[in-house]
């Protein structure tokens, strides 16, 4: 049973890194609407928004695999000025557009249903994009290329900031995937900070911006 649950769990995410977008919209769409994803859809108090709410200041945030609107919803709301996140599964921004309407949120919040591995936002830049765990489904051969593109988009002074669980969070042993991501983003961005906690899950979080921008910023 282990072996065919963890060949099951390879194909998905074979799936969702490397698959057309209609097949991930699908998969993500049953996920959403069986509420497979439900007790991931509550986390206040969550260790990235303090890093959000520092570097967002007040202004501009994009958030690459939006899911159900956490961020959105759960970020003080005096920390942003506009949001948008987007997200391939129309069941997940059904959910995040309630949520945001629920709080009273609509003329901050918008979301945009694409896949973030090949979108192309229509214009404007942002204080900070976020991936919020949205970075396992980028294959390791296109995490420089993908930071790249969306550099265009920051303002100056904007970073990015990702947050992965690059640890097991029974043993706390290094998980190889999540390390490499963080390797790469460490040894071809400028890294601001980076922190692992202890909470549950004993998730990471950096935050960085693209080097050539620090360095003329540095040189300034």
């Amino acid at each position: 049973m282990y072996l065919v649950d963890r060949a099951i769990r390879f194909v998905r995410g074979f799936l969702l890194s490397f698959g057309p977008q209609e097949i991930k919209q699908r998969v993500w769409d049953r996920e959403y609407r069986k509420n497979m994803w439900q007790f991931r859809d509550h986390t206040p108090g969550d260790c990235v928004y303090p890093h959000l709410e520092s570097h967002t200041r007040q202004g501009s945030i994009l958030d690459l695999g939006c899911g159900s609107g956490n961020t959105a919803t759960e970020l003080s709301e005096s920390a942003y000025d506009s949001y948008l996140g987007v997200d391939i599964s129309q069941a997940a921004l059904e959910k995040a557009s309630t949520r945001t309407k629920e709080c009273g949120r609509e003329e901050k919040n918008r979301f945009a249903r694409a896949d973030f591995l090949e979108w192309q936002p229509p214009s404007g830049q942002f204080d900070v994009i976020l991936f919020r765990e949205s970075m396992y489904h980028v294959p390791l051969s296109k995490v420089k290329v993908l930071l790249d593109r969306y550099s265009d988009y920051l303002k100056d002074g904007g970073v990015f900031i990702v947050r992965v669980f690059a640890a097991n969070k029974e043993t706390a042993q290094m998980k190889h995937r999540p390390t490499a991501m963080l390797r790469i983003i460490e040894d071809e961005f400028d890294v601001v900070e980076k922190r692992r906690y202890e909470t549950s899950g004993r998730p990471t979080v950096v935050v960085f911006r693209p080097r050539q921008r620090a360095d003329i910023q540095k040189a300034g």
